[in-house]
């Protein structure tokens, strides 16, 4: 469960009226991050022109939603969208995870949860160079990418998949397989907590001023139809539990029973917060 100190903390924002704030409209580019290379995704893209499919990739898939129906069955649309925004060889392992909360295995994007399951929209972006990943890093609050940004502002809930380090996200140096569950969706973020602990998940709080704690409106998990979304930060030592070949090439054909068991419980709530009062029709 969430703890007390969460709360206090989430109660705070509430009066702030920070729990229900529109997405920061577009604006220009911000300058980059202190520890990253590029101001925004857009100023990547401009700088290194021509090595798309080299030295970075982007993934995503939009699903068709239609509703000929004039009953007064409420139509079927888009809700949830995954992202991955530091995906291949930037954070290890977020982009199988994307994909894998999203529905599909990564291995060969086939559907991996049977006829009925819900498939949801996706995005990613991923370094694919042999090293030095860690210079495409565009932090949350820069991505511009203007898929990522449509497929954000199209649906009420957002789940963005990150890495972090144990020590970032405050994990004991006994059990560093950890996540850290931010944004600004409290009920979403209470679910996420919740089926994951249960899956046996270690779970770690951290204070709203937090670097990973999500709670920025600029951030691209809030910048959803509800101004709000939820952020994972898996530590290095779960993400590598994941894999029986962590390697760039090799993670998406060797994901275990440790990465459905969390793809699993984060598919859970998500069907939770889409069942939750609050995801009717705006």
């Amino acid at each position: 469960m969430i703890t007390a100190s969460r709360r206090s903390v989430l109660t705070v924002l509430a009066a702030a009226g920070l729990g229900t704030a529109l997405p920061a409209a577009l604006g220009a580019v911000p300058t980059a991050a202190a520890a990253d290379a590029y101001a925004s995704n857009t100023d990547l893209y401009q700088r290194l022109a021509g090595l798309e499919g080299i030295d970075f990739a982007r993934r995503y898939r939009r699903h068709a939603y239609t509703d000929d129906d004039q009953s007064t069955t409420p139509a079927t649309y888009a809700r949830t969208a995954v992202l991955a925004l530091h995906g291949g060889g930037i954070e290890t392992g977020t982009s199988e995870l994307c994909l894998g909360m999203a529905g599909y295995h990564p291995k060969d994007l086939t559907p991996h949860y049977g006829a009925g399951a819900p498939l949801y929209d996706y995005w990613m972006f991923e370094g694919i160079k042999s090293s030095g990943n860690s210079a495409l890093h565009v932090t949350a609050t820069h991505c511009d990418d203007r898929v990522a940004r449509s497929l954000a502002a199209g649906v009420l809930n957002v789940v963005s998949v990150h890495g972090c380090k144990a020590d970032q996200a405050g994990a004991p140096a006994t059990r560093p397989e950890a996540v850290v569950i931010g944004g600004r969706n409290t009920v979403l973020r209470q679910y996420l907590d919740e089926e994951l602990s249960a899956a046996g998940v270690q779970t770690i709080d951290v204070a709203a001023d937090d670097d990973i704690a999500g709670v920025s409106p600029d951030n691209i998990c809030n910048r959803t139809l509800l101004g709000m979304g939820a952020q994972l930060e898996l530590t290095t030592e779960l993400r590598a539990s994941m894999f029986d070949t962590n390697t760039l090439k090799g993670r998406a054909g060797s994901v275990n029973a440790e990465f459905w068991k969390f793809t699993d419980a984060v598919r859970a709530a998500v069907a939770r917060m889409e069942a939750d009062p609050s995801q009717a029709v705006l």
